[in-house]
């Protein structure tokens, strides 16, 4: 009989087995991921729920724009983009359409809302906390990691087991870390960051050929990192809008919060323009070049979003406060600069020499203008506009680039014939 509820013939798996089979399958071994797939809305609230804990730093940035607030910033920030990578690569690679899938975002998602919480005392009455939880978070990517790998081939366990091993130790780091006065905690952090994304590269660079393959950037990978970059850079907006409902709004405040607007809407169309959704070479060091500059160019993004906030509220001000000046250019110079490490990853970067090379030159000297505008630290309004401009350059040379080289190709196609 093969009724539901019915005993099962031999061999033939029963209701509950059948219902397992397609709600809860095992993780997808290395090498079984799909190059082409669309991006679910699984993902994409996922995506929301760690931006929520980015606008958590940004915000508490924005109230505390002092050297050791952006050392904090960067410290909470890095940790909290290593986490999106790790559960973006795990559904990436592993990932089914099924109940698993979503217990496992959802098992995330329980551990990121309180992490994002302790944010906002990260560096001092909840530190301990926010170091506790994301150990817990670490402990979870840790265990997804370790059992997607019981399938792996030969190939990829040495790979697996070297990430895995690296997970631990950060979840146990972050873990003991709670201990440790408020100032050593942070550094700690940090420092964690910078070894966790040194084991990244690692892992990818050391990879066998097959492995290698595997980690090459599919499209929806592509898709997710660019939509990432939107969603973040929504939190400019979110920081201008927060600056003018904090003071009454007038006519130069109103400049200024619009100035601050085509700032990040030049970030936006920067990044689109030159790098974004593009694939980068298929080779190891592009790979790890293309995913890691993602890194600054993000945190810039939303350290700029933060710089906002205090450039509207105090748009009477005679010369912009030091510290909105410098994290607000030196975002700027840093979305200019990263940028063009993603761009110098992609096939377009050497098929289109004409183009690339003098567009990272132009980009290299408006990042230098913007710090040393961060420096100078003009009124308001002055800083905003030179912005705009300094972002507007790169953008006019590649427009100018382009046409020449269509007339260019269009007069050797008239000598042709």
């Amino acid at each position: 009989m093969k009724d539901d509820g019915a005993p099962a013939e031999a061999g033939e798996p029963t209701f509950w087995g059948r219902l397992r089979r397609q709600l809860w399958q095992p993780p997808r071994a290395h090498g079984e991921q799909p190059r082409e797939r669309v991006v679910g809305p699984l993902e994409l609230f996922y995506d929301l729920v760690v931006v929520a804990l980015v606008a958590q730093a940004a915000h508490h940035l924005a109230g505390k724009l002092t050297w050791r607030g952006i050392g904090e910033y960067g410290a909470v920030f890095g940790l909290i983009w290593i986490i999106w990578v790790n559960g973006s690569l795990h559904h990436e690679l592993h990932g089914r359409e099924d109940a698993r899938a979503r217990s496992t975002f959802l098992l995330q998602i329980l551990v990121l809302v309180p992490l994002g919480a302790f944010i906002p005392g990260a560096g001092g009455t909840s530190g301990a906390a926010f170091a506790v939880t994301a150990g817990v978070l670490f402990a979870v990517l840790a265990l997804l990691w370790l059992l997607a790998s019981l399938r792996d081939r030969p190939e990829y366990r040495r790979g697996s087991r070297l990430y895995i091993t690296g997970t631990v130790l950060c979840a146990a780091v972050l873990t003991l870390s709670a201990v440790l006065p408020a100032t050593a905690r942070v550094w700690t952090w940090g420092l964690l960051d910078v070894a966790y994304l040194v084991l990244i590269a690692a892992v990818m660079l050391k990879a066998t050929p097959a492995a290698a393959a595997t980690l090459s950037v599919t499209d929806a990978l592509i898709e997710r990192f660019g939509l990432l970059i939107i969603i973040v850079l929504g939190e400019t907006v979110t920081g201008v809008v927060s600056g003018l409902a904090a003071e009454p709004v007038s006519a130069l405040t109103l400049t200024v919060g619009l100035l601050s607007v085509v700032v990040g809407f030049g970030a936006w169309w920067t990044y689109f323009d030159f790098a974004g959704h593009r694939e980068p070479r298929r080779t190891r060091a592009a790979t790890v070049q293309w995913m890691l500059a993602h890194l600054p160019l993000t945190a810039a993004v939303a350290a700029m979003g933060a710089a906002m906030v205090s450039l509207v509220e105090h748009a009477h001000a005679a010369r912009t406060a030091a510290a909105t000046s410098w994290v607000l250019c030196a975002g700027a110079a840093v979305v200019l600069s990263s940028t063009m490490l993603v761009a110098a990853t992609l096939r377009a970067w050497r098929t289109k020499r004409y183009l690339y090379r003098p567009l990272s030159r132009a980009c290299a000297a408006a990042a230098l203008a913007c710090l040393a505008l961060g420096a100078a630290r003009p009124a308001p309004p002055v800083l905003g506009g030179v912005l705009v401009v300094l972002f507007g350059l790169p953008w006019w040379l590649a427009v100018a680039r382009r046409l020449r080289h269509q007339e260019s190709l269009a007069r050797e196609q008239t000598g042709r014939e």
